[in-house]
């Protein structure tokens, strides 16, 4: 009988093994970028830290208590009933000189900025998860492709969970891409997948970097975590400010709220645009991923103009209804009156038109 144990736990672990050392999971920081995450005042113990106390989990629950409720407890409209219906823009026929917001669903969405060619966290494989069949995106959401995408200035990765850095896609997209734009580590995860050193800008909470064509690009903090295996936090969660001559956007990323968006707001004198996660968020895990009011509080803080939710409507990844995110969001703000752009998937957005209403689509669907 022991003798069955011990080959099973072998046998076990092996498949476990040989799983996590698939490409697809990455590699860990080593060498000269290892050793610059050590020197980082915000790499302690071992791994990156938040700047705000930040558990994974609420005080008021606990780990079996929300595997059980994720497992057994009851759940409602979490994915669409029917495909959902989109019209595609081709970014290939965009005028180079449009300032237009694409959105791609979930965080995926593509901008142009004053003549640049920016792609942010893009996922076009199916799902997000290192297994093809869990965490499928909602049926008629995956309008876009690589061979949709055409030569980027910039690749941003905000950080590198399965849902912001697939390797299908990215991998896929390396010839088109001039400059990735990251945080400190995710780097090592793109030049084992096949990216060279010269392509990879990685910043570290506070640093910026000045392009040649006159964007700069500063590295703000998040409140979050990173990890695509077994350890976490070895490479930094990052939020990024783009600014130009003409114009500033906010690109948040993952985030819970925080004191981190006033500081953002009053360092840099408000943005034109910010970009900020809206669902996947739950009370359970209230300190990683934003409430919906808290979007609003964010946005405030931000001293944003304008604001876009991203985060939802394409794949599940927290119990909430699928159109929950909006329609909550859309509801709140008739109090706050704020600038909320709320595009559907492929839709070609002038951001900068502030005449143009945007109809609430997700009520077509059931």
């Amino acid at each position: 009988m022991l003798t069955i144990l011990f080959f099973a736990v072998i046998v076990i672990s092996a498949t476990i093994a040989i799983f996590l050392n698939q490409r697809s999971f990455g590699k860990a920081p080593s060498g000269q970028r290892l050793q610059r995450i050590k020197n980082s005042p915000n790499f302690k113990n071992g791994k990156f830290q938040n700047q705000e106390i930040t558990p994974q989990f609420a005080e008021d629950t606990s780990m079996p208590a929300v595997m059980y409720r994720i497992l057994f407890g009851k759940k409602h409209h979490t994915r669409p009933v029917s495909p959902l219906r989109f019209t595609k823009t081709e970014l290939s026929t965009l005028s180079p000189d449009e300032n237009v917001y694409i959105w791609m669903g979930h965080s995926s969405y593509y901008l142009q900025l004053d003549g640049r060619r920016i792609l942010v966290d893009p996922v076009f494989s199916g799902n997000a998860s290192p297994v093809s069949f869990t965490t499928k995106a909602f049926a008629g959401t995956d309008l876009y492709s690589v061979s949709d995408i055409p030569e980027l200035d910039y690749l941003i990765i905000t950080h590198d969970h399965w849902d912001h850095l697939d390797y299908k896609t990215v991998t896929a997209l390396q010839p088109k891409v001039n400059q990735v734009i990251t945080g400190l580590g995710t780097g090592e995860h793109l030049e084992y997948w096949g990216y060279k050193p010269e392509q990879i800008i990685e910043l570290d909470w506070g640093e910026k970097h000045c392009f040649q064509d006159g964007l700069m690009v500063f590295a703000e903090t998040a409140r979050h975590f990173s990890g695509r295996g077994l350890k976490r936090d070895r490479a930094i969660w990052a939020s990024f400010v783009l600014s130009t001559a003409q114009h500033q956007i906010y690109v948040g990323g993952d985030s819970g709220f925080g004191k981190h968006f006033k500081k953002i707001g009053e360092r840099y004198g408000g943005f034109d645009l910010a970009i900020l996660e809206n669902g996947q968020y739950n009370h359970d895990w209230r300190y990683i991923h934003m409430m919906p009011d808290e979007f609003l509080k964010a946005a405030a803080d931000l001293n944003a103009k304008r604001i876009i939710p991203v985060h939802n409507s394409k794949f599940s990844l927290a119990p909430h209804p699928w159109k929950e995110p909006l329609e909550t969001l859309s509801e709140l703000n008739k109090k706050s009156g704020s600038r909320l752009i709320t595009p559907k998937i492929g839709e070609k957005v002038f951001w900068l038109n502030d005449e143009h209403n945007y109809e609430k689509w997700w009520t077509q669907f059931d």
